[in-house]
């Protein structure tokens, strides 16, 4: 295949990128490893679910002339003297790509932090227990607590209260004083705070507590209760499943292997969202954690920036949003307490079953790997890589191909296919 702008993730902030640099003119083609165009957000099975927005961007899309190659994982990305080449997996067959800019929607995924019995059955994340009921999984019955950081948990805990789960507790682990600056925040912006104030109606008779968080789960064989504290006080509560997750983590593997500079867990980008590589933008969560509406006004930036478009009249209400983020970003990081949650014996790297008292802080993530084969495993340290970064202060591990697991027949075909004509047999 080949293109102008390839986009690469296709949520709010690829969906509205992908758009605007199609409008513009541009030969768009928007990959991503899911059946359907929305993200994490707008996951959905048919659209007559989503919210009015979602099903607005979403004919958008579909009207702009943009290609979307759904189902398509992207293993890896280079320069080359004419562009880009994107290597793709889908349906068990390499995909490449040719494109003379790229943009990076990449997204983020949830931040686990491991205390004693997080790997039982039964404990998930929070955003894992919205995208599974609205894959079609029933929690019609069952006892949920919620716990973990950030205003991802107010909409679960709604959903899955309509979904008709049982939610018994949702615990905050930010303190009612370090989240009212937030709040305080989106008093000019009261569209949200009906939306929040709805959110809160669907669980009004569950304990909502700030200042409180999971320290144990325990269970035969399955999750059978929980520890909830705020520090002083610990109370234990009977559940079926417990979802633990402390906020979001921007993905940021493919945009280093791109050679894209990240700071504080972001890509660095200027004004017109393009990143410190040139004819590479980046736009939604990869940038920072900042919810749909940024990521749409971003995603708006990167694909008229990557058009050759003029993009400022966006730039004003970016900048705000990004204010708004940056604020809820200090309003729910992660308390000492629950980087502290983990004992010696406690499953750090579930992928390779190596416990906390396994790894010294004085090592590198290198070592770790050498050593106790930290971080080798399926997810390849996304989630034993980002907590060991938390608890030891360690910096980010390298990365490298493949961003993505793949097909070793996939990775042999990458330079076996580089040099066809693209567009053909595809």
């Amino acid at each position: 295949m080949t293109a102008d702008v390839a986009v690469i993730g296709a949520g709010p902030a690829g969906i509205a990128a992908a758009t605007r640099a199609a409008q513009a003119g541009m030969r768009v083609v928007l990959l991503d490893e899911s059946p359907r165009a929305g993200g994490q957000i707008w996951r959905h099975r048919t659209t007559a679910g989503l919210p009015k927005m979602a099903r607005q961007w979403i004919a958008r899309l579909a009207q702009s002339g943009a290609i979307v190659a759904a189902s398509t994982a992207v293993v890896d990305a280079a320069r080359d003297a004419e562009g880009f080449v994107i290597t793709c997996e889908r349906d068990g067959q390499a995909l490449t790509v040719r494109a003379a800019s790229i943009i990076l929607a990449t997204g983020a995924r949830e931040r686990f932090l491991p205390f004693p019995g997080w790997t039982l059955p039964g404990v998930i994340g929070v955003g894992a227990g919205q995208a599974l009921l609205k894959a079609g999984t029933s929690f019609r019955g069952k006892r949920v607590v919620i716990s973990g950081s950030g205003p991802l948990i107010m909409p679960v805990a709604a959903a899955l209260s309509h979904g008709g789960a049982r939610v018994l507790f949702v615990a905050e682990q930010a303190a009612r004083s370090t989240v009212m600056p937030f709040v305080l925040g989106l008093m000019t912006r009261p569209l949200m705070m009906v939306q929040a104030a709805a959110y809160r109606a669907a669980f009004m008779r569950t304990p909502y507590r700030f200042g409180s968080w999971v320290c144990a789960a325990r269970g035969d064989g399955h999750v059978e209760e929980v520890d909830i504290t705020n520090g002083h006080v610990t109370t234990t509560i009977a559940c079926d499943v417990l979802c633990a997750a402390f906020g979001l983590l921007p993905n940021t593997e493919l945009a280093r292997l791109l050679g894209c500079a990240v700071a504080y867990g972001s890509h660095v980008i200027d004004e017109t969202q393009r990143t410190t590589q040139d004819g590479i933008y980046s736009a939604g969560e990869s940038t920072g954690v900042g919810g749909v509406d940024l990521a749409l006004v971003e995603g708006e930036i990167a694909g008229l920036s990557a058009a050759g478009k003029d993009a400022r009249a966006y730039f004003r209400r970016r900048d705000a949003l990004c204010a708004l983020s940056r604020s809820m970003e200090r309003a729910f990081a992660p308390r000492a307490e629950v980087l502290a949650l983990a004992r010696s014996d406690t499953i750090v790297c579930r992928c390779e079953d190596v416990a906390l008292g396994s790894i010294r802080r004085e090592w590198t993530p290198r070592q770790a790997k050498l050593y106790t084969r930290a971080g080798m495993g399926a997810c390849q340290g996304r989630v034993c890589g980002a907590a060991l970064e938390l608890i030891y202060g360690w910096p980010p591990d390298t990365v490298r191909l493949p961003a993505e697991p793949a097909l070793f027949s996939t990775l042999i075909a990458n330079s076996a296919t580089a040099d066809v004509p693209l567009g053909q047999g595809d």
